[in-house]
């Protein structure tokens, strides 16, 4: 059985195009840049390319519903850390969490919950995954002991890292 890591890291840096007048990120735009490492994260560690999957075999995943937390203010430049984990699965739905830290990892910027549901393309349905992904995800899921998106960002508004 391969070694994956569970918690998946990279950094990024703010962009002036995705920041409000005061500077800061945009609230908007967190998704964004949490759905983009996460995405480069997946191909980078796992070698799961997630626009191949969908040009290949016409399914891939949508966000269902996403809970974003904005703990310290993010600004123009600022290069930052996100790290993410896969904290649910079932056979049609995932939940990942991704956390915002600043670039030495001491100051929580932002987490998120995103929920993403497996959907056919070709049938535009939802649809079931593969036993090839289930055994990915039983390999890859990284629970948080906390049960709902409140009590986890109390929790992770105490610690540093």
């Amino acid at each position: 059985m391969n070694h994956f890591p569970k918690i998946l890291e990279s950094t990024a840096k703010i962009r002036f195009q995705d920041c409000d007048p005061f500077n800061h990120l945009n609230n908007s735009r967190y998704l964004d840049y949490f759905i983009n490492a996460r995405e480069d994260q997946l191909l980078e560690n796992y070698g799961v390319d997630l626009f191949k999957i969908v040009r290949e075999e016409n399914i891939g995943w949508v966000v269902s519903s996403s809970q974003v937390s904005y703990i310290k203010p993010v600004f123009t430049m600022e290069k930052v850390v996100i790290e993410s984990q896969l904290l649910q699965y079932s056979g049609k739905h995932l939940m990942v969490e991704a956390r915002m830290w600043d670039s030495s990892k001491s100051a929580l910027k932002s987490f998120c919950w995103m929920c993403f549901v497996h959907f056919n393309l070709k049938t535009n349905t939802v649809e079931q995954h593969s036993a090839r992904f289930i055994e990915l995800f039983k390999n890859i899921l990284n629970p948080v002991e906390e049960n709902s998106f409140n009590e986890r960002e109390i929790n992770l508004r105490g610690r540093k890292s």
